[in-house]
């Protein structure tokens, strides 16, 4: 069941922001988000949080310039997703304009898992690296990094997921989300936190007169590399918070200026997108997930590669790659689905019966690894409740990922199951709305009653009811062109969600295609509008109340305004 709510917004603070200079009808959306300030909305470079607000950043870059100035070979172990690609790429392109000598590791998700685990370190050894540097993983990697030492191999740290019980005992650890560490934000994808270690070596190097024309080293510009700090922290899904919005402002303004690498206009083309209309749509829905394929299905390498390299052509061929990926990811992802529905069908014929269980455990035994977190993901949106999503990954092993709804913080779930359930559980670790468990296939049956029971308890009523929160009603002046650009230049995303709103209308026609989207044509008072619903469930009344964005519908080069429906009702006007 699903449920529009509309923002409570306080008509001073909006008035407030009026009387700052701010668009009337986004005062409303902003008001609506918490933003009391016209200097919150301010997201020039300034405004970012100083890196020495970080803790451990300063030590990192000494870490760091110690190594560059010792030539010292560093290795970057990067994660599989999006994120950790667009760090990885961060680092290499940074480090080596900084003069220092560095390659990249990626490890293979089926082959070796997650994280620094002894068996990377292993193979890192084979590089005969001095200084391993993690990206957007490792803070759990106690066994690793201990292996690590062994070797002789210092580590840095640079990740921002939870931290467990025991932290990995490595020369330097960076992560906004460690015990005592101070920073005002805690949402920083793992590129951010790159970035900031970074900025924090640019300034070490800088005391240490490293650029000077004496020594032919010129400094480099960073700002210039904020179009992968944008594709990351979008792609990762990480809360918007003000200093998230001005990385991702940033990066899409460099993006829609033509100022990106020829890895990310290579992938714009392969979408078949304008980079100078960049949107973060644009990098959450497409250019992210081909990125994201190449860890899905095949070699996480072949996405950093695509972001590294500076030969255009190069670029356009990986690119193209990456989008043949997708498609299959695609093709995948729709037959997992479809099998997902079937076993909740049989173990509750009514989808609402479904719904009426607090969690989602789905397991089979021919499910691809790498795209298990998105049948999660379209389950969970499918229900409203928290899933977990699991295939074979050899040994006897299965490994889920999980997705979850607000009231359930999915890593503190799995915590408190491993604690009732100790041994259950042989690795887990994300953040409150992902996460991935590692376990043997035998537990299954187990590990699904036992965190449907968690579920249970930690799940209040309220939260098991799909709330779609507006921002109410459009008015008709607003139904335009124009609005919708204004809207879309705007920084929308997790945390601080795009506008949407709610009104009633009279179906003046419908029309069904492709055996799945409704195409609308809507009366509000005098107003008409077309509208689109994508995979809808049930055709409408003749009256309805919607939940729609706006939008612009491009088609043969002329450009209407167009609703763009999330949730139909039957009302009566």
């Amino acid at each position: 069941m699903t449920r529009l709510c509309r923002r409570g917004v306080s008509p001073r603070i909006q008035w407030q922001l009026e009387q700052q200079g701010v668009h009337p009808l986004l005062a409303r959306i902003y008001a609506g988000r918490g933003i009391v300030l016209r200097s919150e909305l301010d997201y020039e470079f300034s405004s970012l949080l100083p890196p020495a607000r970080l803790t451990h950043a300063a030590a990192a870059a000494v870490l760091l310039a110690d190594a560059i100035a010792g030539q010292q070979r560093i290795l970057i172990i990067a994660d599989y997703d999006c994120d950790g690609a667009t760090a990885c790429a961060l680092g290499i392109r940074a480090l080596r304009a900084f003069g220092a000598e560095v390659d990249y590791l990626v490890p293979n998700r089926f082959t070796y898992g997650y994280g620094l685990s002894p068996d990377i370190v292993e193979l890192a050894a084979t590089k005969k690296p001095n200084l391993i540097v993690t990206v957007d993983n490792g803070i759990a990697s106690v066994d690793g990094v201990a292996r690590a030492r062994q070797l002789g191999i210092a580590t840095l740290i640079t990740d921002h997921h939870l931290p467990g019980d025991e932290l990995p005992a490595a020369d330097c650890i960076v992560n906004p989300n460690l015990p005592g560490c101070t920073f005002p934000s805690k949402h920083l994808a793992g590129v951010g936190v790159i970035f900031y270690v970074l900025l924090a070596l640019r300034a070490e190097l800088r005391e240490r007169n490293w650029f000077s024309l004496s020594n032919g080293r010129s400094e480099p510009k960073l700002a210039a590399l904020l179009d992968l700090v944008a594709l990351g922290t979008v792609a990762d899904v990480v809360r918007l918070d003000h200093n998230n919005r001005v990385l991702v402002s940033q990066g899409l303004k460099r993006i829609r200026q033509g100022q990106l690498n020829p890895g990310l206009r290579a992938l714009f083309r392969a979408a078949g997108r304008n980079p100078e209309k960049a949107s973060g749509n644009d990098l959450g829905f497409l250019i992210g997930p081909r990125v994201n394929a190449a860890g899905r299905l095949a070699d996480m390498s072949l996405g950093i590669e695509c972001l590294i390299t500076d030969d255009e052509g190069r670029a356009l061929n990986i690119a193209q790659q990456l989008d043949a990926l997708n498609r299959e990811r695609r093709e995948i992802e729709s037959g997992m689905q479809e099998q997902a529905l079937l076993q909740i069908a049989r173990a509750a014929p009514d989808l609402d019966d479904a719904a009426a269980a607090s969690a989602v455990s789905l397991f089979d035994a021919d499910w691809h690894q790498g795209v298990v977190g998105i049948v999660a993901a379209r389950i969970k949106e499918r229900l409203h409740r928290p899933v977990f999503a699991f295939a074979r990954g050899g040994g006897g092993e299965i490994k889920g990922s999980g997705r979850s709804i607000a009231g359930l913080h999915l890593r503190d779930a799995l915590d408190l199951l491993s604690k009732r359930a100790p041994g259950l559980l042989l690795r887990f670790g994300g953040h409150a709305m992902a996460a991935g468990v590692t376990m043997r296939e035998s537990d299954f049956a187990r590990f699904r009653e036992l965190f449907a029971a968690i579920a249970d308890e930690l799940l209040a009523p309220a939260d098991r009811t799909h709330t779609l929160e507006t921002d109410g009603g459009l008015e008709a002046a607003y139904c335009t062109i124009t609005t919708a650009r204004l809207l879309e230049a705007e920084v929308w995303g997790q945390g601080f969600p795009a506008p949407l709103f709610q009104d009633e209308f009279v179906v003046e026609s419908l029309r069904i295609l492709k055996d799945k989207h409704l195409k609308l044509r809507l009366r509000k008072g005098t107003q008409s509008l077309d509208a689109i619903q994508f995979n809808f469930e049930q055709a409408p009344g003749n009256t309805i109340r919607a939940a729609y964005r706006l939008a612009i519908n491009d088609y043969n080069g002329v450009q209407t305004p167009q609703l763009m429906i999330e949730h139909i009702e039957n009302h009566s006007l």
